[in-house]
């Protein structure tokens, strides 16, 4: 069997190296490895900076600029096409059997939460009870927490798994891990920031 790898988005506006970031990425899309990035707030807010000032500037809050320096760059409209398309190209979600991923969460309160495009973006919820997902799990990022929350987290089996450990900011916050989850064998992996 094939190893798929789901990413939960959030590629840019966290360091220095979000042009490697993407480029990577693609990259490993390219070599052919079964790779689905999910697009998350931050590849959301960069796609629209070019639209308004106000979406510029808000964009900008959240780490634009770092994104931007990586490029090289000092406007949004100044970014590659190619990743304009490949940031636009991406999926809000993805699922596999019962695993139903998304960067930020649904809006539990609709016939149909999957149409609503924001909040899987920037829901953060911590149970749904809509029965669109019975019998679902959903794993998601956006909402980061403690690698050792995480871990108390999985042994009660939960129907939400926020895998989300705070790389981008450090230890000081009782954050900084990158993490990973094998879904097969509910195993972590994890890695200091």
């Amino acid at each position: 069997m094939e190893d798929k790898l789901v990413m939960l988005g959030d590629y840019i506006d966290r360091g220095a190296e979000s042009k490697e970031v993407l480029d990577l990425i693609m990259e490993l899309i390219s070599d052919g490895y079964d790779i689905v990035p999910l697009m998350g707030n931050h590849e959301d807010m960069m796609i629209n900076a070019h639209r308004s000032p106000l979406d510029n500037y808000n964009w900008m809050l959240n780490g634009g600029d770092e994104t931007l320096r990586s490029f090289g760059v000092v406007s949004a409209k100044e970014i590659d096409k190619i990743y304009i398309d490949f940031i636009s190209a991406m999926p809000l979600y993805h699922i596999i059997g019962n695993f139903i991923f998304v960067h930020g969460g649904f809006n539990d309160d609709i016939d149909d939460p999957f149409e609503d495009e924001y909040s899987m973006m920037w829901e953060r919820r911590f149970e749904y009870h809509s029965p669109v997902f019975k019998g679902k799990t959903i794993v998601h990022g956006h909402r980061p927490h403690a690698l050792r929350e995480l871990k108390d987290e999985l042994k009660l089996s939960p129907s939400v798994i926020n895998i989300d450990t705070g790389c981008v900011y450090g230890k000081d916050y009782g954050l900084g891990d990158l993490t990973a989850i094998d879904l097969l064998s509910m195993k972590l992996y994890s890695i200091s920031c």
